[in-house]
């Protein structure tokens, strides 16, 4: 069984990925931790509480950083709601948050385990830079690093970069520049992964799970106007799905760089195939096995819904 810490900022797609790692009884969740990021960190946070107690999770809750290294914050309240849920709304959590910061929680956990314990990254990077400048050597105790963000060939908050990492391109450049390997699963990868009509049939015999948080954050998300024609993007499980099995995600490997000073390009991922080999940093997600995606994602959902009180 895989160890996973996850750190987020749900978000709709974060939902659905943190009812995947639940769900799943291949990982071990480990922890989650927040980020300001798809909504200010108070619903991040409260939503990830709401999230651990209606999927049933026990493991700690922590709360990170509310606000970009540098610049101003940017949220997408216009694709998951403003509190981030869109119009779901889950019962009053009655878990506690985690007495430490996230920071300290990825530290210590981290270094509870050397090398046992996959951190994956499914929202602005702001959390894993800061622990990275107050622990360096959290790059040797972890198992791997992946996170959802970036692309190679485009963006989605703007033409050139991808949200997570646009929100905080300074802590992007600090995660890219550790001495790791960063799985990159990017925008390439996660647009091949649509819940399209036909996905969604896959979604309707799930109970609660379905009718109070599957369907409705489904709807609604599908309503922003990229998503209308395809279904949208499930971008933050395609993270979890590779930890769970690699094999779901053709990678490449690649120096990787995130443009922090360009007027049109700030946040980019520079990705550069052609670089000698002893540059590479990065694996870069490219093709999906969606067929597999949505079967591991369905079965996840069932045996969480399965389980719901």
């Amino acid at each position: 069984m895989k160890k996973v810490l996850i750190d987020c900022d749900p978000g709709i797609d974060d939902a659905l990925a943190l009812a995947l790692a639940h769900g799943n009884p291949g990982l071990e969740v480990v922890g989650v931790t927040t980020v300001g990021g798809n909504v200010e960190l108070e619903h991040t946070t409260d939503n990830a509480l709401r999230l651990h107690d209606f999927y049933g999770m026990d493991v700690p809750v922590a709360r990170g950083a509310g606000q970009p290294l540098v610049r101003e914050q940017l949220t997408a309240g216009d694709v998951h709601g403003n509190t981030g849920l869109g119009d779901v709304v889950l019962p009053e959590p009655k878990s506690k948050l985690s007495d430490q910061h996230a920071v300290d929680f990825i530290i210590d956990t981290l270094a509870a385990a050397p090398g046992e314990i996959s951190l994956v990254a499914i929202g602005p990077l702001t959390n894993i830079a800061l622990a990275l400048r107050k622990e360096p050597r959290i790059a040797e105790w972890v198992g791997e690093f992946v996170i959802m963000g970036g692309s190679y060939t485009r963006g989605n908050r703007n033409p050139a970069a991808e949200f997570n990492i646009i929100a905080d391109p300074e802590a992007a450049a600090v995660a890219f520049g550790a001495p790791w390997r960063t799985v990159m699963i990017g925008l390439d990868l996660t647009h091949q992964a649509r819940a399209n009509a036909a996905v969604r049939t896959r979604f309707t015999d799930l109970g609660r799970l379905g009718s109070e948080l599957i369907t409705p954050c489904l709807d609604f998300y599908g309503q922003h106007i990229s998503y209308r024609d395809e279904g949208p993007a499930i971008h933050d499980a395609c993270a979890i799905a590779y930890v769970i099995d690699p094999s779901l995600v053709q990678t490449v490997s690649a120096r990787v760089d995130v443009e922090t000073q360009g007027r049109f390009t700030s946040g980019m991922t520079v990705t550069d195939f052609r670089a000698p080999a002893d540059r590479h940093n990065a694996e870069v997600a490219t093709t999906l096995d969606a067929d597999r995606f949505w079967t591991l994602l369905a079965d996840a959902f069932r045996n969480v819904a399965n389980n719901l009180s």
